[in-house]
């Protein structure tokens, strides 16, 4: 099977190979046997897509499933109140199977539907509800990593578990994962001031008995840092609360990352940590900008989140956008080179897709993860150059200009 169009790739950072009238020849299962830059001979099935773009598709590691109902809600509002107002609340109310099943099904539609096929997702505390939301994100065709929260402390009302209820939850949502093939559990401490040293411990001991990957957030806020150093004091930098126990591990993803210094930096660099830059959550909520363009050069991985719901945006090119505009408003306040366009497909695309162990670009034996994108609405110039419109697309597509996404070698829209 061959699908021909103008490919846009990206194997490195803020560099595009660009092949129109390109061609990607895949295998019955949907994997990658060749990226090719024209037609070749034979009489292979050929979906002739045009001129239209087939790019990677894109990857969201940071995003809290159950806060996508309060989308664009509390904007004014710094972290902690923030939390506190909306979204502890809203997450109580996932205790309602019926209730996730609705939340969790608009999700997983609008992921795919957005070119979303690969993501590190936060659900609630809630076993069950976590499991709804696995199957959903299964069923519409979405492949990653989905984590049931644990939180036996600060949780507010109807939401916190104690530290036993925690380990016997988060044992028997493990156990209930095996059913699932593209969607893979990850550990999910909330907060360091979300979850007692116990718990933390024991969190820690379980992801390196089982190989387990770990996601949570890192000094996003100014009055966070200062609460974790209260409940710390033994620790000099946030960091260290994950990395006492056993929880600052290579498999880690790190969202925000907003005021972390050169110290900090080194630290995620040397254990192989990867941070998710959430650029539209950090400045919604007045967290700051994150110093991409120094972590980047000093050898961190970086990753894009929506951050869905202190984010605004679900659909990733507009996620691309906002990291490439608060790198505008590092370089005013802070000199930093701004992120490119291409930078940012690198970060959305390959960037996130390498963190799953997939090769980068469109990678020979690897299961096709692509959209397909008619920019004819936007584009208006047709001597426009591949990355020219990629550049446009990025910033000007909607959703209902993706034609067809494929996701682990299966198309899916």
């Amino acid at each position: 099977m061959i699908l021909r169009g103008t490919i846009v790739t990206t194997t490195e950072l803020g560099k595009l190979t660009c092949l129109p009238g390109g061609c990607l020849r895949l295998d019955e299962q949907g994997t990658v046997l060749e990226c090719l830059p024209e037609l070749p001979g034979g009489q292979e099935p050929v979906t002739d897509y045009g001129d239209r773009l087939i790019l990677q598709s894109f990857s969201d590691l940071h995003l809290h499933g159950p806060q996508f109902p309060q989308v664009g809600m509390g904007m004014d509002l710094p972290l902690l109140d923030w939390l506190n107002t909306y979204t502890f609340p809203l997450e109580a109310r996932f205790a309602d199977l019926n209730y996730a099943r609705s939340v969790y099904e608009r999700l997983a539609k609008a992921l795919i539907d957005g070119g979303t096929t690969r993501v590190a997702m936060f659900s609630s505390l809630h076993t069950d509800a976590t499991l709804v939301l696995m199957e959903e994100l299964e069923r519409a065709g979405v492949t990653g990593y989905v984590g049931k929260v644990n939180m036996d402390r600060n949780g507010g009302v109807n939401l916190q578990e104690t530290t036993e209820e925690s380990k016997r939850e988060t044992l028997r949502w493990l156990e209930s994962c095996q059913q699932f093939r593209h969607i893979q559990p990850i550990l999910t401490p909330r907060f360091t001031p979300s979850c007692t040293d116990e718990l933390m411990a024991w969190l820690g001991n379980l992801a390196q008995e089982r190989g387990l990957p770990v996601q949570s957030h890192l000094s996003e806020n100014d009055a966070e840092i200062a609460w974790v150093r209260e409940l710390h004091p033994d620790c000099a930098q946030y960091w260290e609360t994950y990395h006492k126990y056993g929880l600052w591990v290579p498999r880690t993803l790190m969202a925000h990352c907003v005021h972390s210094d050169r110290r900090e930096r080194t630290a995620m660099r040397d254990h192989g940590v990867t941070v998710v830059h959430c650029a539209d959550s950090n400045l919604n909520l007045c967290s700051g900008t994150a110093p991409v363009r120094q972590l980047l050069q000093e050898g961190v991985n970086v990753v894009l989140g929506s951050d869905i719901a202190g984010g605004a945006q679900l659909f990733m090119p507009q996620v691309m956008t906002a990291s490439i505009r608060a790198s505008k408003i590092r370089a005013m306040t802070h000199g930093d080179a701004p992120l490119s366009a291409a930078e940012g497909y690198y970060l959305g695309t390959t960037a996130g897709q390498q963190f799953f162990g997939a090769a980068p670009g469109f990678g020979v034996g690897e299961k096709l993860h692509a959209v397909v994108v008619d920019d004819s609405r936007f584009a208006m110039d047709p001597k426009r150059t591949p990355e020219e419109r990629l550049e446009r697309a990025l910033y000007q597509m909607e959703p209902a200009d993706i034609v067809a996404v494929w996701s682990d070698g299966r198309k899916v829209k």
